[in-house]
């Protein structure tokens, strides 16, 4: 045993030393493995520019009936061109369940492959679950470049 200053008698322990090393320690690894664990049940807010229009291509690069999947913004769009050569957009997102749609040329549709709904060259619901129409979107052309906007 140890004396302090005032004469008094300290216990100074290896088992107490031991003890508090071995609580940090076990207190620092739950710290490292909750950590990583709460971060990735709790993200941090995505700060991501709310997109009003989008370059999709040049118009040379779309043959006749068909269609191409691009993102727009956070979300996947829809650029169909139509037989007669016509441009359309849509937001690729089916109205039933959010799966991403796609353009069938054998159907001449928009088809959604999760419950198989289908969508007329409009943006209309022909068949299947989905409940309301596509979103369409303003597609613009200018010196042959062609740009959707919402």
């Amino acid at each position: 045993m140890n004396r302090d200053s005032a004469g008094r008698e300290v216990s100074r322990s290896r088992r107490g030393f031991l003890n508090t090393l071995l609580s940090v320690s076990a207190i620092a690894w739950l710290g490292s493995v909750f950590y990583p664990i709460t971060r990735y049940l709790f993200p941090p807010e995505s700060h991501e520019a709310n997109v009003r229009s989008v370059k999709v291509g040049m118009v040379g690069n779309f043959e006749p009936d068909s269609g191409t999947i691009f993102k727009f913004g956070r979300k996947p769009g829809l650029l169909i061109r139509t037989p007669e050569g016509e441009f359309r957009a849509f937001n690729a997102t089916c109205t039933h369940l959010d799966c991403t749609v796609q353009y069938r040329q054998d159907l001449g549709q928009i088809w959604c492959a999760c419950h198989n709904g289908k969508y007329d060259r409009a943006g209309n619901n022909v068949s299947g679950p989905p409940p309301k129409p596509l979103e369409e979107y303003q597609v613009t052309i200018k010196d042959g470049e062609i740009t959707v906007s919402s």
